[in-house]
């Protein structure tokens, strides 16, 4: 069986793996202050700084063939509108794996966040009962994706200085 989340599909969206040739799109998302506002420390990044999280997102696939981001393709035009997968993170000592996504701020509202998220968490699934989704408590859009799949607010954390909920399934 195929474990990786390359070339999974839902209705309207596939999902791949980063290559080179994706780093403008990457650079696009993280240089964005509103994409970014809730994802790590909320800080934008230099090209340096997107450069280093490209080189993080390959290690994963490196680590795991299941896990890392991986850009979510809409197919119906095969454009790019962010980037989703099962992402490893220690918490409290701890391995979890995220269900974690971004969609470039262009494309928020439309239900690809949920769509995706429910691909990964059905996908996911596969490999472990547990899987947690990280949210900053002011990301209500995302606090009410992971709801819609129904996962629930375990606790409260600090990551990066900033207040997470931790949502599990």
């Amino acid at each position: 069986m195929n474990r990786s989340c390359e070339g999974l599909e839902t209705e309207r969206l596939s999902f791949r793996k980063y290559e080179e040739g994706d780093f403008p799109f990457l650079l696009s998302m993280v240089t964005d202050p509103e994409t970014v506002s809730f994802i790590g420390d909320g800080k934008v990044k230099d090209e340096k700084g997107a450069r280093e999280f490209l080189q993080w997102i390959y290690r994963t696939y490196e680590a795991s063939e299941n896990h890392g981001l991986h850009v979510l393709v809409r197919k119906a035009d095969g454009m790019k509108i962010g980037h989703a997968g099962l992402v490893p993170q220690f918490i409290d000592g701890k391995e979890e794996i995220e269900v974690g996504y971004w969609i470039g701020r262009d494309y928020w509202g439309r239900g690809y966040a949920t769509e995706a998220a429910a691909a990964l968490l059905k996908h996911g699934k596969r490999e472990r009962e547990r899987l947690i989704s990280l949210i900053q408590s002011g990301n209500i859009a995302s606090q009410r994706v992971a709801e819609k799949m129904g996962m629930e607010k375990e606790k409260s954390v600090v990551l990066d200085g900033k207040d997470v909920w931790i949502y599990t399934v």
